[in-house]
């Protein structure tokens, strides 16, 4: 039982009274009374508070949650008893979620429901549990709180934010992926794979045309081909230590599950097979296979990957990546390069490349391009953008000793890593390059 503010007001009212029987000593039966009906008031509203049985609670949480992405969730009170009560209402969210709309104070009516609508913001991927919801209901007479948990374990999955995947389908149905910044080039009649004979159009290439069906039909047919389909991606993530850097609200790491599974799910809607290896942390692996249900394992499989402590070993992951995939494939390797890494990262990504494709995309700290913007005005910030410049000097050298090797290298902030990945596959799918 908790004291209520009416209850506090009260009692403040009855000690400064207590004056009034020091001024006027025949006031002091009268005040003993009035103190006596009053504690007679207070017990009783208690053991009334006590009496009156619990309303049942439910929750009703989304299926899943998307990291950084506000969901509602509901809770619903019902009591049967003959009184109108009126109820605080909390309930016990994991820690990892930003709330707004916590507490609510809620009258139940007997018989009816009465709702409790508060936002949820998960700033973390996982499990994530729900343990409890504390109720406080207040007394008849407004003088008491009686606070009750009542357990109410659930559990819910925090995947990585598909909205992008969301947006990419809607923007893809109605031909605008531009407004993503994707770059969608066709290329009448250009790629590998045959896909079907038609009329010669005027700026076919002579190459294109089938003289054996032309012959037959005694007019012009040319091939049309289009891009290679049943090729193989395979992401290759790094979940050392540099990937817990945070640009906004979240990490580098978390910015590239984004794009992995936005570049996933264009690799299948295109009818490549996708698969999935981490390392220098929790060592996952998914082999490359092909179908839209794919992308649900790849969410399955990333929604509890975080990133460790550990530094990045890419020679490791470079011959276990060799040992499990034979066939030829694109490998996409995402990081946050230093320079300082190119003596353990080349002889890895020559190992690859002698059977693969290789595509190094690092992501690079906002904070660094913010850096070199800010005006200088005193000797530390010109220490500071000296620094930096260094530190973007050495990287880029390092970036481009990749470049010269010929190693594709992508080299963004992690907002644009989404997009740059799609760019990039999209080209070295209309170049013929896999």
């Amino acid at each position: 039982m908790i004291p209520a503010a009416r209850l506090l007001n009260l009692s403040g009212l009855f000690f400064a009274a207590g004056l009034i029987p020091a001024l006027y000593p025949g006031a002091t039966p009268f005040w003993w009374g009035t103190l006596g009906l009053a504690a007679g008031l207070m017990v009783v509203d208690g053991i009334m508070a006590l009496r009156v049985s619990a309303p049942s609670v439910q929750r009703k949480l989304p299926s899943s949650l998307a990291l950084g992405v506000n969901e509602s969730v509901h809770l619903r009170l019902q009591h049967f008893t003959t009184k109108t009560l009126t109820v605080s209402v909390y309930d016990h969210y994991p820690m990892t979620m930003q709330v707004t709309g916590l507490p609510q104070t809620v009258t139940v009516t007997p018989g009816l429901w009465a709702d409790v609508v508060y936002q949820v913001r998960p700033v973390e991927r996982g499990e994530m549990e729900f343990s409890h919801v504390q109720l406080r209901i207040r007394s008849a007479f407004g003088l008491w709180w009686r606070s009750l948990r009542i357990p109410l374990p659930e559990t819910i999955r925090v995947y990585p934010n598909f909205a992008a995947v969301a947006k990419y389908t809607l923007l893809a149905a109605d031909s605008r992926l531009s407004q993503m910044g994707i770059r969608r080039q066709r290329r009448r009649g250009e790629g590998q794979d045959f896909h079907q004979l038609r009329e010669y159009r005027q700026g076919d290439a002579l190459r294109q045309v089938d003289w054996k069906s032309s012959a037959r039909l005694r007019k012009l047919i040319s091939r049309e081909y289009q891009e290679e389909r049943d090729q193989e991606i395979i992401f290759l993530l790094d979940c050392g230590h540099r990937m817990l850097a945070r640009d906004g609200d979240l990490s580098h790491f978390d910015h590239s599950l984004n794009a992995i599974l936005l570049v996933a799910y264009v690799a299948l809607r295109q009818g490549d097979a996708v698969g999935f290896g981490s390392f220098s942390g929790d060592e996952r692996w998914l082999k490359p296979v092909k179908g839209s249900s794919r992308i649900n394992h790849l969410f399955n499989t990333l929604y509890d990957l975080q990133p460790t402590s550990q530094a990045p070993d890419y020679a490791a992951a470079a011959t276990r990546l060799l040992l499990r995939q034979k066939k030829r494939c694109l490998v996409m390797l995402i990081t946050n390069l230093r320079d300082e890494d190119n003596s353990d990262l080349l002889p890895a990504i020559h190992l690859l490349r002698q059977k693969h494709l290789v595509l190094v995309a690092s992501m690079r700290e906002q904070a660094l391009d913010r850096e070199l913007d800010y005006e200088i005005r005193d000797f530390d910030q010109a220490l500071r953008h000296a620094a930096t410049r260094e530190y973007m000097q050495l990287r880029r050298q390092a970036l481009d000793g990749l470049k010269a090797s010929g190693v594709l290298c992508l080299d963004v902030i992690p907002h644009n890593l989404s997009v740059s990945l799609v760019n990039e596959y999209l080209d070295i799918k209309a170049g013929g390059k896999l």
